[in-house]
């Protein structure tokens, strides 16, 4: 009788034990949201909309869903989950204005071929140097690069973070929330397309790694993949927006149901995002210039409706970054400027980085940047006086009760 009570006890303990431990491995565990189909469309969708400039999801959203058919799992995590001593980083393309030619002559005269998987490649590089535990990735900005991380996370069966380093697209790589609060890019991997291996060690500072990265996409016809932001789980407090794919995805389906419901998809939008409507009207004027890695574009419009008889001007380096209403200032970077379809609420298709496309028709929509982005390093990294204006950046709540006379 004592020898089975004896066993009992034990096997009990022993239970208990068991049953303390997994409720441990469970609570360790961190929490994932699966995609769904309509989930990801959205969250694409959206993203376009939060880019700062024209975007057109319809490739990123058939590579999603060619994924997706071939059994592919898209998770979402949030950055509280994330462990400590693990890694977060971006993966990016960086482009390249005004390539070198005679590179692009000379590698193609050698039938140089571009490598299959430049973006598994640059995490893979990052692993192999840093030695460290890649757990999750963080889009690096709006628009393509959303679906990058998507894509890549999914393949490399780790989730996409449920935050963004920009909230945004940016010109410059250095314009980033976690250089804003002293998290550095170093090291950064970089991949050619023709599968050239770059490690950027150190750097003078976060201009530096834009100048460097930028000169290696200049001389690789225009394009490199690099990863940025290195973060462990303890920095993402710091370095990036929480909840910026779930913003994008609240975009995204609010156009699509404003839509289906017959309702005006910018109103929906405005409302949902505390934003303001700024324009409307028709692309009259857009002039390109490619230069330095960027692509520099000034536009013009008429406006139709409630703005005819308005004139309206952007200046752009890739993205939208000042805006002039009848020659006064209406809205500057930080602050987020949107140029969408008055029909759908999208992004705007344009061409090329930050284009437009005469005879077009544009709203012009813009949201208060966060915190962080109107912080007196965030105005130094991408205010209008980066850009060579000659005037202090004012948020969009003050420039809409009051009008600024500034000539363009």
């Amino acid at each position: 009788m004592k020898n089975t009570l004896s066993v009992n006890l034990i096997f009990a303990f022993f239970l208990i034990i068991s049953i303390a431990a997994c409720s441990k491995v469970s609570q360790d565990k961190p929490e994932v949201r699966t995609l769904s189909e309509q989930n990801l469309v959205d969250i694409l969708v959206g993203s376009c909309i939060q880019s700062t400039r024209n975007c057109d999801p319809s490739q990123s959203i058939a590579e999603i869903k060619k994924a997706l058919a071939a059994g592919e799992i898209f998770t979402l995590i949030q950055a509280k989950d994330i462990p400590a001593e693990d890694m977060v980083i971006a993966v990016q393309g960086i482009g390249g204005g005004g390539p070198w030619q005679y590179v692009i002559d000379r590698t193609t005269k050698q039938g140089l071929e571009n490598i299959a998987d430049p973006r598994k490649s640059v995490v893979e590089l990052f692993r192999r140097y840093s030695k460290q535990n890649v757990a999750a990735l963080v889009r690096s900005e709006a628009a393509g690069a959303t679906a990058t991380a998507l894509l890549l996370s999914a393949q490399m069966n780790i989730p996409i973070l449920d935050g963004g380093i920009t909230g945004r697209a940016v010109p410059e790589v250095q314009q980033s929330i976690p250089w804003i609060n002293g998290i550095s890019s170093v090291p950064t991997a970089i991949i050619t397309p023709w599968g050239d291996e770059i490690i950027i060690a150190k750097a003078v500072d976060e201009y530096r790694v834009e100048d460097i990265a930028r000169a290696i996409a200049v001389a690789s016809a225009g394009d490199a993949w690099i990863s940025m932001t290195p973060m462990s789980g303890s920095q993402l407090g710091n370095g990036v927006l929480a909840g910026n794919i779930s913003q994008a995805e609240l975009f995204g389906r609010t156009v699509r149901e404003a839509r289906e419901n017959g309702k005006d998809p910018i109103a929906a939008l405005v409302d949902v995002a505390g934003a303001y409507k700024l324009f409307e009207g028709v692309v009259s004027k857009s002039t390109e210039n490619g230069d330095r890695g960027f692509n520099w574009v000034d536009a013009e419009f008429e406006g139709t409706g409630e703005f005819s008889g308005q004139n309206y001007k952007m200046f752009v380096k890739n993205e939208n970054i000042v805006g002039w209403l009848d020659g006064e200032l209406n809205v500057m970077a930080p602050d987020y400027i949107y140029n969408l379809d008055p029909e759908t609420g999208e992004s705007t298709l344009g061409v090329g980085y930050g284009g437009y496309v005469v005879g077009e028709k544009v709203a012009i929509v813009a949201v208060p940047a966060p915190a962080q982005w109107r912080s007196k390093k965030g105005i130094e990294l991408i205010g209008p006086r980066h850009f060579g204006f000659d005037f202090d950046f004012i948020p969009i709540e003050k420039l809409q009760e009051k009008s600024v006379t500034t000539a363009p």
